[in-house]
């Protein structure tokens, strides 16, 4: 192994010296966090017990290792919280990301065919990615307050009802769904166009002559050739998804009552609001890294067990 190393730093040792600063960055941003975070899932501490220094007085720190017994505690159900917001953080996922993945591939489809103001279209598409996540969050808010808010106006315009959009538990749920599906939309087109495009036309040319309905040439040319990056893009945006913080965060705040609260603000909640259990948020974070580790690792074995077969 150690010879190994030695040979490959002999014969790329440029290659070594690029990627030394991006490595201690990422150590710094990445590692330090990750090995502080599952020391603290270890441990009980909060904010009364952790050292400080208050003016000239310090107060050293008093909390102490307490083993599994965090895991035990969220895994078995006793924080009450754990179980019931990952069932609707799977339910999010889902909601979110197959709508996304589907509208994607649908307008790619659609601009990747020849037509008039197509690289219009393609910009007016595109714009919703361009625009920062908390910008877009806190117009959709504005859009979707109630009873003052646009999404309302024209309801009551059109003589229909107005809905509570924010304040009932269902709505609420179905707008940070619609939030997030809206931005995410973008990066699915432009990620499928991208894979469309590298599909040589010969083959669809091909099929057409040889008879084939634009449904199957759809199944048997297209999505074969939109595998590797459908897998890819699937996989970015169930992880995305899973830890999307901003939208939910920044449009209801998980609320109302918690109802909107995915695992990831569930973490932040516990870290940061007036309990301010870092144990127990440090533990969550452990639990959904090691969940989404899990699943890349299963969703990248199955299908590659797919492509050997298929091939």
């Amino acid at each position: 192994m150690i010879s190994r190393l030695r040979h490959s730093y002999d014969r790329y040792w440029y290659a070594w010296a690029m990627a030394l600063p991006v490595t201690l960055v990422l150590l710094v941003l990445v590692g330090y966090p990750l090995v502080e975070g599952i020391y603290y899932s270890l441990t009980n501490i909060n904010d009364l017990n952790m050292g400080r220094t208050i003016g000239a007085n310090h107060i050293p720190a008093s909390f102490h290792g307490v083993g599994l017994h965090n895991y035990w505690y969220v895994l078995s159900g006793g924080d009450g919280q754990f179980w019931p917001t990952f069932v609707w953080t799977l339910e999010w996922t889902a909601g979110c990301v197959v709508p996304t993945v589907g509208i994607g591939l649908g307008l790619a489809q659609l601009l990747n065919r020849r037509m008039r103001g197509r690289g219009v279209y393609r910009v007016l598409l595109i714009l919703p990615w361009a625009v920062p996540s908390f910008v877009a969050a806190f117009s959709w808010r504005l859009i979707l307050n109630s009873p003052d808010g646009l999404l309302d106006w024209v309801l009551v315009r059109l003589h229909l009802p107005a809905v509570n959009w924010l304040g009932d538990a269902t709505s609420a749920k179905f707008s940070v769904i619609m939030v997030n599906v809206w931005i995410g939309i973008p990066f699915m087109m432009v990620a499928f166009l991208g894979g469309l495009q590298a599909i040589p036309g010969e083959l669809l040319e091909a099929a057409e002559v040889d008879g084939a309905t634009p449904w199957h040439r759809f199944i048997h040319v297209t999505m074969p050739g939109l595998r590797p990056v459908a897998t890819t893009v699937t996989l970015l945006g169930i992880i995305w998804t899973f830890n999307q913080f901003a939208i939910i965060y920044l449009v209801t705040a998980g609320g109302p009552g918690g109802a909107t609260n995915i695992l990831i603000t569930q973490a932040y909640n516990n870290a940061f609001s007036q309990t301010r259990d870092y144990a127990g948020g440090s533990t969550y974070g452990v639990i959904i890294l090691s969940m989404l580790l899990l699943f890349a690792t299963f969703f990248r074995r199955t299908l590659g067990r797919g492509q050997e077969a298929a091939a």
